[in-house]
């Protein structure tokens, strides 16, 4: 019987072999494999529009997809299969902006493989003209990592080393964020100096992001003269100091270097600089619409983003709208968020409540901080909220905090424990995210802060001379402390 390769090469030779390095990816570099993934969906895409003779009007797969689906090549299943693909692949170049963890990632990965073979077996019949073979599916495995490491070591090949560097740097990217909530817990706990001091030496005796993120910087470097992508994974390892040390300058002129050679996302953040202006580049309005305009069309979502808010600021709101609208269908959190405040202010559109209320909660979803503070926010206020909602609300309050340190967040979530709207009071939790959100207030948000601190000091005092408990005396002393 067939394995589960050979029934995609039977189907397309074209697509097998991107279905075969997909899928040896998904345990050992999973953002590998959904790359490889949305390649897939491409090529897939230019043979079902081949098949079919229709020339697409765009370079954008959604538009693509979209074609096919409004000149009824493909039933809506498939249309929504082949955008869940396009949705996967894309979460694979970026998993930074979405907060997915490795374990997420391989399960994203895995299900893609699934969803893949799924779709093959359903367009099977129309496109081929004969029955799907039967084929026995072989399980996945993590042979790739350990043949990378053989050919980036043993045979210096380019490619295996900036894949092994990649690797490394989607592990350092999940290692910090494991960091970030670790010093959050501990910040948050009211801790004696011995928790501290367990704590500490429990981190220091495992592998940290930064030697992880220095491993990765290793790999990129030694690839970077004969890989043109290794070249610009180096120029960002050098500007946000993978190495322990930053140098922007030279890691800007890498990146430019790679932009010259073609590489999409180079394009995409050489435009960003030019956009924005940065350490080698000043502000050039010109060359960050044609740079992103690149990017964009090869479709680098961050460049749609980024271009929506270059004419945005030109006051080109439809052209902006367009754009913003590409980058947030591609399933990009942020240009989900910026959609959502277009559509509810109408620029460059009708205004649309409902659309607006649906892609800030697609955002929220996704890990979008200002959605999520948003939609926190709008729970917490809403008389009618249900208890699940208002565990939503909490849930998105603190990942605010922890990844933004927002003083909003913490003085939204403050009032609402103080105040008993999740269903129960903790003003030990209270005082200390309004003693947090004091130290990162500026001279407005204190002003704010001042009369909350001492209607909470009140509410502690009041309670105190109720004669509580022993352990509830201890909780809200300890909430006193807090406030000073």
């Amino acid at each position: 019987m067939l394995n589960d390769i050979e029934f995609i090469d039977g189907f397309s030779t074209e697509l097998s072999d991107d279905y075969r390095l997909a899928k040896s990816y998904v345990r050992d570099i999973p953002t590998q494999a959904l790359v490889y993934i949305r390649s897939f969906t491409h090529k897939l895409a230019a043979q079902l529009a081949q098949l079919h003779d229709i020339t697409f009007t765009s370079a954008n797969l959604y538009d693509r997809i979209e074609q096919l689906n409004q000149q009824r090549v493909i039933d809506v299943a498939a249309v929504r299969a082949l955008h869940r693909l396009r949705t996967d692949g894309n979460r694979g170049a970026h998993p930074e902006k979405y907060h997915l963890t490795q374990v997420q990632l391989i399960n994203i990965a895995e299900k893609s493989i699934h969803h893949i073979l799924q779709l093959i077996e359903k367009l099977y019949q129309p496109l081929r003209h004969r029955t799907a073979p039967h084929y026995q599916f072989e399980a996945f495995d993590s042979y790739a990592g350990r043949d990378l490491c053989y050919r980036a070591v043993m045979q210096n090949d380019p490619e295996a080393q900036y894949l092994v560097g990649m690797s490394l740097k989607a592990k350092g990217v999940m290692l910090q964020e494991q960091e970030r909530a670790l010093a959050q817990t501990i910040d948050e706990a009211s801790s004696t100096i011995s928790k501290n001091s367990t704590s500490n030496a429990s981190m220091a005796s495992e592998q940290t992001s930064a030697d992880v993120f220095a491993q990765a910087a290793h790999w990129f470097s030694l690839a970077s003269g004969q890989h043109q992508t290794a070249l610009f994974e180096h120029g960002v390892s050098l500007l946000h100091g993978y190495s322990g040390k930053v140098n922007s300058a030279e890691g800007e002129q890498f990146i430019a270097q790679a932009a010259e050679q073609g590489v999409v996302n180079a394009q995409a953040l050489l435009g960003f600089f030019y956009l924005v202006g940065s350490d080698q580049f000043e502000v050039d309005l010109s060359q960050a619409e044609t740079l992103l305009t690149l990017a964009a069309n090869a479709e680098n979502a961050e460049a749609m983003s980024n271009l929506g808010v270059l004419f945005y600021q030109n006051q080109q709101f439809e052209q902006a709208y367009l754009w913003v609208s590409k980058a947030a269908q591609t399933g990009y959190p942020h240009a989900q968020y910026h959609l959502a405040l277009m559509l509810e202010q109408g620029q460059g559109c009708n205004v649309d409540i409902t659309k607006s209320q649906q892609w800030m909660q697609e955002a929220a979803e996704q890990g979008q901080l200002d959605a999520m503070l948003r939609c926190g926010s709008d729970i917490l206020h809403d008389d009618a909220a249900s208890q699940q909602q208002l565990e939503t609300a909490e849930h998105y309050l603190h990942q605010v905090i922890k990844y933004g340190r927002n003083v909003t967040a913490m003085i939204e979530l403050s009032v609402a424990l103080a105040d008993g709207i999740l269903g129960r009071i903790d003003v030990v939790q209270a005082a200390y995210l309004l003693q947090q959100a004091n130290l990162h207030a500026d001279d407005i948000q204190r002003q704010v802060i001042e009369p909350l601190w001492q209607s909470l000091l009140m509410q502690i005092e009041s309670v105190i001379a109720l004669n509580p408990t022993e352990a509830e005396l201890a909780a809200l002393q300890q909430a006193k402390r807090f406030l000073g």
